[in-house]
């Protein structure tokens, strides 16, 4: 069970990462912490919820612990136009990589659910199966997706200053 679900859902684990730790290594870490805690997860999986829902919920439940566990301070964003001045030859992919990379940054300074919520969605998760890994109802997810994506746009317009909800 541990392989197809590492199989069919690995790839969204190593983007759920990212909306968790900035830092490589880091991500490597908590990576590797998700697989350990699926891995012995199986023992009381029951198949009450989908293999997909179980994998999320528990991607999630280890992100969130690691996020309460490393808290620190991020440094402060810096807006696109400023970039291009420091950095004349910056290229079309270095900028896509940087605008993520903001993106993310954002998404992190997110409460735990409302990370949680956002990064489901951006995984293409509607918001009854976020319901489900989430434990709220659709109707509230869908209003929280709403006012996620108001805020962070908010303050990506800003220039990254605090986007906690």
């Amino acid at each position: 069970m541990y392989a197809e679900a590492s199989s069919l859902h690995g790839a969204a684990m190593q983007r759920l990462v990212r909306g968790y730790e900035a830092d490589p290594d880091k991500q490597k870490d908590l990576l590797q912490e998700i697989h350990i805690e699926l891995w012995k997860s199986f023992a009381s999986f029951d198949g009450r919820c989908s293999l997909r829902t179980w994998v999320y919920r528990l991607a999630h439940n280890v992100g969130a612990s690691h996020v309460v566990r490393s808290r620190r301070l991020s440094s402060r964003l810096t807006d696109l136009e400023k970039l291009e001045d420091e950095m004349p030859g910056i290229d079309e992919k270095q900028v896509d990589r940087r605008l993520s990379a903001r993106i993310f940054d954002l998404i992190r300074r997110l409460k735990p659910m409302d990370r949680q919520i956002i990064m489901l969605y951006l995984e293409g998760e509607e918001a009854g199966p976020i319901a489900e890994v989430t434990g709220l109802s659709p109707a509230s997810v869908a209003t929280r997706i709403h006012r996620i994506k108001k805020a962070l746009k908010q303050k990506y317009i800003e220039g990254g200053a605090d986007a906690r909800s």
